[in-house]
């Protein structure tokens, strides 16, 4: 395991699962546990304001998940296959049990995750995670076919992007060549989102620890949904924010607010 700190006091770790690369932000300190699991297109850094907000009461642990950020990419973007790295993470880190948040796909993983290793998980926090996601059968992701992996030159890679770049440039990879490429590769996310998509309301539904949905005005879940998810699932409660699905990063202040009320409840 190779260990940096990064500029945040985060220090950046790494496991190795079947020689594939895990990398992780390990925000540290003596509170108690909080694994944080990002959505498609992100990494574990973007949590970094949620780690410094709830410091130092909370030690904030956040993965980049398999094929994206640091991480090393993969064949299998299976369900089963997160929900693999995230015990992995937690034996190799000796956490028994821990409160578990995700975002989006990283939301899905957490309560499917709970459903299967309910010892491991004291609490949920769903950020924008259906319990039914893309049923019609649409890939939101079709646009990143288009877009290219990696160029001989940042600029290239940017002018590449077109309209994407502004969402990406500022996280892109330089390899050793010094050739430029995104934090993830196109096809893969397409393949994961694939993936994500199903009615998973027996996996959302198959816990009681306390749980906090919290979710957008303009967001992905559609208000019947939010009810029905309050409704059918014992110890949850919901919050509404004025953002859209990007809470983390859209609405970086009120989500704290609403992780830590929540997390003063436990």
């Amino acid at each position: 395991m190779n260990d940096t700190t990064t500029k945040d006091a985060a220090l950046r770790a790494e496991l190795l699962l079947d020689g594939r690369r895990l990398s992780y932000l390990d925000f540290g300190g003596t509170g108690r546990p909080l694994v944080a699991l990002h959505g498609h297109l992100s990494e574990g850094a973007a949590f970094t304001r949620l780690a410094q907000a709830l410091s130092p009461e909370w030690r904030l642990i956040a993965p980049d998940q398999r094929g994206q950020g640091a991480s090393e990419r993969t064949a299998d973007y299976s369900r089963e296959g997160y929900l693999a790295d995230i015990l992995a993470l937690l034996e190799h880190l000796q956490l028994e049990r821990v409160v578990l948040l995700g975002h989006s796909l990283g939301a899905i993983n957490a309560y499917q995750f709970a459903a299967r290793h309910p010892e491991h998980v004291s609490a949920l926090i769903n950020v924008e995670g259906a319990a039914a996601l893309g049923l019609e059968g649409d890939n939101p992701f079709g646009f990143l076919l288009t877009l290219p992996y990696q160029a001989p030159t940042r600029d290239a890679l940017i002018a590449g992007l077109g309209p994407a770049a502004p969402h990406f440039s500022d996280r892109l990879r330089q390899h050793p060549d010094g050739s430029w490429r995104l934090p993830f590769h196109p096809q893969d996310m397409y393949q994961s989102e694939e993936h994500v998509h199903g009615d998973h309301w027996a996996d959302w539904t198959a816990t009681t620890c306390p749980a906090l949905l919290i979710h957008g005005i303009k967001g992905v879940i559609p208000p019947e949904q939010v009810r029905a998810m309050v409704e059918r699932r014992p110890g949850t409660v919901s919050t509404e924010l004025d953002a859209d699905h990007l809470i983390p990063t859209s609405a970086p202040d009120d989500f704290a607010t609403a992780v830590r009320a929540f997390l003063a409840t436990l």
